[in-house]
């Protein structure tokens, strides 16, 4: 006979049976039960992030590419003529990662130039190289057919001509194929005798500025924008295709007359910053195409993080002096001082080769890291793949 306690525990059980059997019927869980029904439909609280497949496909590339591949994408050379069979294999052959296309380059009808740029394109759709141009208006114009004022009249005119003057200039750009505009003179003058006093969009730093953001802007979307000629030809009458300007400028004067404008570009949105051969001596006893001070100075000052290009280099060869009288040895130095892309319109007798072999030749020494080609090589990488016709 079972005792008073086995009785109670028993009857215990059954009504615990029951509410259970009860529970089940109204469809509830048990709070374990809940626990695992919730974790299952939960999603993770860290799914793992989609990469967007353009930035693996630069990734897949870069991993792909030799040293020497590396390096030669960031040449931006001239081939002359108007044939585009011959410009297409000056590019495949050399594995450029852009050209400059001078007056030769131009044939008479936009038509006829979309042609050359579209074959340029044509041996690698997924990645093109950049097509650059000066394209200024006024005394720097390419093509024949752009009407658009340049700084010598825009600079007269509200912001807003300039904004739209650029818009144009950029559209017809574009319909040729054409992707980089070295087209937005940042300098600053009120000097008439000075080189670049025809081409300037202002005469003090604060119209300079409002016109220069003002063509960035109309060129948005269209075309790569440039400011040039960092840190700014205006200080100097002297003309850099013969010569090397020298100014005694310092940081504060620099800070003064010349940074506005550059400032005012990089905020607007500019792409590429091309960097002149010009020496202010109270900043850098170098070129500021050849000085890494500079190069820092436009990172930390502006928080510049794009595209920087040398005006070309072979104008350092032409002035003569014989610290630059090496074509290979002035890339090595560009590349080394912080460029992205090195711009040269070579001579007949320069062999492009010669070019990117020097470069090559320089971080297997040590004298340029690794690591900063692979940065270059990337950036232009993302900008090139970016124009390759989307699927």
């Amino acid at each position: 006979m079972p005792s008073n306690r086995s009785r109670w525990m028993l009857a215990a059980a059954v009504a615990a049976t029951a509410i259970l059997g009860l529970a089940g019927c109204s469809g509830a869980a048990s709070p374990a039960e809940a626990g695992r029904t919730s974790a299952r439909a939960t999603p993770s609280a860290t799914p793992t992030p989609t990469r967007d497949p353009a930035e693996v496909w630069v990734d897949v590339r870069l991993a792909n590419m030799t040293l020497r591949q590396k390096v030669a994408s960031l040449f931006m050379l001239h081939a002359p003529g108007t044939d585009p069979a011959a410009l297409q294999a000056f590019v495949s052959t050399y594995g450029l990662g852009g050209l400059i296309f001078m007056g030769d380059n131009i044939p008479a009808t936009p038509e006829a130039l979309a042609a050359q740029t579209a074959a340029t394109r044509a041996t690698d759709p997924a990645l093109p190289p950049l097509i650059g141009i000066d394209e200024e208006g006024g005394d720097v114009t390419r093509l024949p057919w752009d009407g658009q004022p340049g700084g010598e009249e825009l600079r007269s005119q509200p912001p807003a001509a300039a904004q739209a003057a650029f818009a144009a200039r950029a559209q017809l750009l574009k319909q040729a194929g054409v992707t980089v505009n070295f087209g937005t003179v940042a300098d600053v003058t009120a000097d008439p005798s000075s080189f670049i006093a025809d081409r300037v969009l202002g005469t003090d730093p604060a119209s300079s500025a409002t016109r220069v953001a003002a063509s960035v802007t109309g060129e948005r979307g269209a075309v790569f924008s440039t400011l040039k000629h960092f840190p700014g030809h205006g200080e100097t009458e002297a003309d850099s295709h013969h010569t090397v300007p020298t100014a005694p400028i310092d940081l504060a004067r620099y800070a003064e007359q010349d940074e506005p404008s550059f400032r005012a570009g990089v905020d607007a949105g500019a792409e590429f910053v091309m960097f002149g051969h010009l020496v202010y001596s109270g900043v850098d006893a170098q070129p500021a195409s050849l000085s890494a001070t500079w190069h820092r100075l436009l990172a930390d000052r502006l928080g510049f993080r794009g595209v920087t290009v040398t005006d070309d280099l072979r104008m350092l060869q032409d002035a003569g002096l014989p610290q630059y009288r090496d074509a290979g040895e002035n890339a090595v130095q560009a590349v080394a001082a912080g460029n992205t892309m090195v711009l040269i319109v070579q001579s007949p007798q320069t062999d492009p080769n010669a070019l990117i072999d020097a470069v090559t030749a320089a971080v297997q020494q040590g004298r340029i890291p690794l690591e900063q080609i692979d940065a270059d090589a990337r950036k232009l990488l993302v900008l090139r793949h970016s124009l390759a016709p989307k699927e």
